[in-house]
């Protein structure tokens, strides 16, 4: 392993802006784990809506006609989540980071603070996207991010700007709910992982403490994602019904059932499974990307910081 493997941190040999490269590395990371693993998230997407009756399977969530029509199809609302993963991820390392940098210690206690308040910001831009996106991933608007746009933003004629507004962050509350424990467990785990295999590297081969390769932080973050993403999927399941309710329903927006009666519905009509619905794709999803997006953020931050050197 050379030592532009190494992740670098906050290193005093890293001269470049720390913000630039919380930044940088960020959106990258976010847009790199966004577009590698899309399909596996329209699965889980597709399991976990309830646009459909009866038993779904995977195998027939997909289309049977063509490869250009499956490809379409796991790939519905991609461009809202290409638009929206770069600037929510950005902002979340900006404000972990800095978070991170302010405090005076580095305990687990500033990393679930610094995880959480990244997630508020991340949430505002990405919240949006996530209900466009979502809605084209499960078939509406023949699988078509711009009409399930429009339909949104036709609220602001017909029913007010407020209204639309309201639309646009349709499941935001729930996103924040189940993003904050997600993150904290995850984000906790990965510095805790880090932190302690550096240390047991700086004793038994010498190397410089809280140096940490990408690779080992991209193992790391498999593993943190994958019991975070586990732990919680019911929230998930909650989010994608309330993010799909209007089409599901074919109510107004001021008649929709709200997160408890969901939740209520989901328990009486399909038991303590259909909370888990999607659980394997989901843990898949996010422990392949969590290697993704972690090992790429740390690699970029690494070469940003040996530039600067």
């Amino acid at each position: 392993m050379t030592e532009q493997d190494v992740v670098l941190g906050d290193h005093p040999r890293a001269g470049s802006s720390l913000w630039t490269r919380s930044l940088i590395a960020g959106a990258l990371a976010g847009l790199t784990v966004d577009f590698s693993l899309y399909p596996l998230d329209t699965v889980k997407t597709r399991l976990q809506s309830n646009l459909t009756t009866g038993q779904q399977n995977v195998s027939s969530l997909l289309p049977r006609h063509t490869i250009q029509g499956t490809l379409r199809s796991m790939y519905a609302g991609l461009p809202s989540a290409l638009l929206g993963s770069m600037p929510s991820a950005a902002f979340f390392f900006l404000v972990y980071d800095g978070v991170k940098r302010a405090s005076s210690t580095d305990s687990t206690s500033v990393h679930m603070l610094a995880s959480s308040l990244g997630e508020i910001a991340a949430c505002a831009i990405r919240v949006p996207t996530e209900v466009v996106k979502q809605r084209a991933q499960a078939g509406l608007f023949g699988g078509r991010s711009l009409l399930a746009l429009q339909d949104i933003l036709a609220l602001r004629k017909t029913e007010g700007f407020p209204t639309m507004v309201r639309e646009l962050y349709r499941g935001g509350a729930v996103t924040i709910m189940r993003e904050i424990p997600f993150t904290i467990v995850q984000f906790s785990l990965w510095e805790s992982f880090k932190t302690s295999y550096s240390r047991r590297q700086h004793e038994t081969t010498g190397r410089q403490e809280g140096l940490v390769t990408a690779a080992e932080s991209a193992v790391f973050g498999s593993v943190a994602g994958a019991i975070a993403a586990g732990m919680t999927t019911p929230l998930d399941v909650l989010k994608t019904r309330i993010m799909l309710a209007r089409r599901e329903t074919g109510s107004s927006p001021s008649t929709r059932a709200g997160p408890v009666k969901i939740l209520q519905s989901i328990w009486q009509t399909e038991g303590f499974s259909g909370l888990f619905r999607g659980f394997v794709p989901r843990v898949g999803w996010i422990s392949t990307g969590g290697a993704i997006f972690l090992g790429t953020y740390q690699y970029v931050w690494n070469q940003l910081a040996l530039e600067h050197a």
